[in-house]
């Protein structure tokens, strides 16, 4: 069966969005509420980032460039609060060569390696303004990399490229989008228990009410889908003092009971994403039908489980001293 990697593949992706689509429908004729359609399309859009994984790494119609280029373009479509997949694919495979290190820009774009404060916690889902409050930081450190001989300036300046167009247009316009509705809904709660007489002016909120089906079918479900990845993937990769090319010090896996919660929300990403380390072109799927193996002989290996202080050493693989 696993022969048919295309078919598996197309399937999952034609299920995930066919059932998506059904729950905003249900939602829009008042059928389900809305913390349902948020909870199981988010379920759903967590499926459909692991599909775009697996693209990103060319396992589905690499021969076929129209049906590949229509599913990232879909999946990205239905998860748009995330970058664009061709230009995350240039961050994704530079993060599997240079893991954990200070130009590794995907990881660090979603919080990896910094101190946990009440700051990481609130930008952990956010791609765009907590970017720009961190991307100073990054670009200097990206330079410092270049001056040190660790990384070529060609491949720096393509790295900065795919990380600031990659949010251009769909990314932004999907984050502004939210900022206002919830800004919206704070105004409206603070006219309600204060009286504060500010609101929004009418064309404002007739553009959110236009885009109403748009936040509560896609949107939000993403909003708590990318929180939970984010909390996932930044905690379970470790960052600054990892040793170059050594894989078993890049990830650890995470299956402690109290992130099951989030771990539903990205298909147990911290359960299977180590592996993908080892085994690069393996699909999700095939990931969780082998898993129990795989985890016995990591773990006879050195690959950390459940390594909690992660968050104490700010996902450094040592004590910082």
């Amino acid at each position: 069966m696993l022969k048919y990697q295309n078919a598996i593949g197309l399937s999952i992706f034609l299920l995930c969005v066919g059932l998506s689509l059904l729950m905003g429908y249900l939602w829009y004729i008042d059928v389900v509420p809305a913390w349902i359609l948020i909870v199981v399309n988010a379920f759903l859009f967590g499926v459909l980032h692991e599909l775009e994984h697996d693209l990103i790494h060319y396992m589905y119609f690499k021969g076929n460039k129209a049906i590949h280029n229509l599913m990232l373009f879909s999946v990205w479509i239905l998860r748009p609060l995330t970058l664009n997949p061709w230009f995350r694919r240039t961050l994704h495979l530079h993060h599997h060569r240079f893991s954990g290190t200070l130009h590794d820009v995907e990881e660090r774009g979603v919080t990896n390696g910094e101190k946990w404060t009440l700051r990481r916690l609130l930008f952990t889902p956010d791609l765009v303004l907590g970017n720009l409050l961190r991307v100073r930081g990054l670009f200097s450190d990206i330079k410092r990399e270049v001056d040190n001989g660790n990384l070529k300036f060609e491949t720096a300046h393509k790295l900065k490229l795919c990380g600031v167009f990659g949010l251009i247009p769909l990314t932004i316009v999907s984050h502004i989008i939210l900022y206002f509705f919830g800004a919206d809904l704070l105004l409206d709660f603070l006219n309600r228990k204060f009286d504060i007489g500010f609101v929004f002016p009418i064309v404002i909120k007739s553009i959110l009410s236009w885009c109403n089906p748009i936040i509560y079918i896609i949107l939000l479900p993403n909003l708590l889908r990318q929180f939970c990845l984010h909390f996932i993937t930044s905690n379970l990769h470790y960052f600054g003092d990892v040793e170059k090319g050594n894989v078993i010090e890049q990830t650890q896996i995470l299956t402690v009971w109290w992130t099951y919660p989030f771990q539903i929300f990205c298909f147990f990403f911290g359960w299977t994403h180590g592996i993908h380390h080892f085994v690069v072109n393996e699909s999700f799927y095939v990931r969780h039908i082998a898993r129990k193996k795989a985890h016995e002989i990591m773990k006879a290996h050195g690959v950390r489980f459940n390594d909690m202080g992660t968050f104490r050493r700010a996902n450094r693989f040592n004590e910082i001293s």
